[in-house]
């Protein structure tokens, strides 16, 4: 439940403002069949994410983590358990109210950039304005505001072709951010981009999130796993380690499937 914190703003004015998070995951659930088996993706798996933090979400194939991403960015429900999203119960709602949530309180960011190949990038940015009603002239100005904001402001009227892999994640990082959303929620972000440009991606992830943006980062690259300030680790659909990022030397000594005795070695 959401604790209330005391707040004084003077002698006459007390006020109990509670204190939500950005996303609270209570024991979640998510299984589905295979023929006549039953996989278990997610086995109560309880998570809490506050406002302006920046964490990433790391483990093997096969560990949840596309279940989980798919859970937080209501694109999918659990089997059992409560997903809340900004103090709404996501996890009760059906999937016309998912899609509202979606398009008010979460940008997404993937390894592919889904750009339109024939807009420009001031057109692709503005895009889910218009699915929101957002006016012409303010839908431009707000996507050429957030073009400049990740440094393409010279850029706008470029179409994807014209641009690097790089400009290009960072026109679809602009289009996440353009309908103000609580939560910046990224897959496989650097997945498609070689090491310099991926490491320019994560340090405009790292300044977002210093203007206050919360992020979630879900990535099999341990380098990028060190970088937040906070580390989630699945493995066998469980939750091994949720604390701060493990040393980048464990990780790195570690195997695909040595995620759970990495965590605990972190933890030491």
């Amino acid at each position: 439940m959401p604790t209330q914190t005391l707040i004084t703003s003077s002698p006459q004015q007390i006020s109990f403002v509670q204190q939500r998070p950005v996303i609270s995951l209570c024991n979640v659930t998510k299984s589905y069949w295979i023929e006549q088996t039953q996989v278990i993706a997610l086995h109560e798996v309880s998570l809490e994410v506050q406002r302006h933090e920046f964490v990433t979400i790391v483990g093997p194939s096969g560990s949840g983590k596309s279940t989980m991403m798919n859970m937080i960015g209501c694109l999918d429900r659990p089997t059992s358990g409560e997903y809340w999203l900004v103090s709404h119960l996501a996890s009760e709602m059906k999937r016309s109210e998912l899609a509202k949530m979606r398009n008010r309180y979460i940008g997404f960011v993937f390894q592919g950039f889904n750009l339109l190949p024939r807009a420009t990038a001031l057109a692709n940015v503005a895009l889910p304005l218009i699915y929101a009603g957002v006016g012409k002239a303010e839908r431009e100005e707000r996507a050429r505001q957030m073009l400049e904001l990740v440094g393409l402001g010279t850029r706008i009227h470029h179409r994807p072709s014209q641009l690097s892999g790089g400009q290009q994640q960072r026109v679809a990082i602009a289009r996440a951010l353009v309908n103000r959303p609580s939560l910046l929620l990224a897959d496989e972000p650097t997945g498609a981009l070689d090491s310099r440009t991926g490491k320019e991606i994560i340090d405009l992830f790292k300044a977002l999130h210093q203007r206050g943006m919360t992020i979630m980062l879900v990535t099999h690259d341990p380098v990028i796993a060190s970088s937040a300030e906070r580390q989630v680790v699945l493995r066998d659909g469980r939750i091994t380690h949720d604390g701060p990022a493990i040393p980048l030397s464990v990780l790195l000594a570690a195997t695909s499937t040595d995620y759970e005795d990495t965590a605990a070695q972190g933890q030491r």
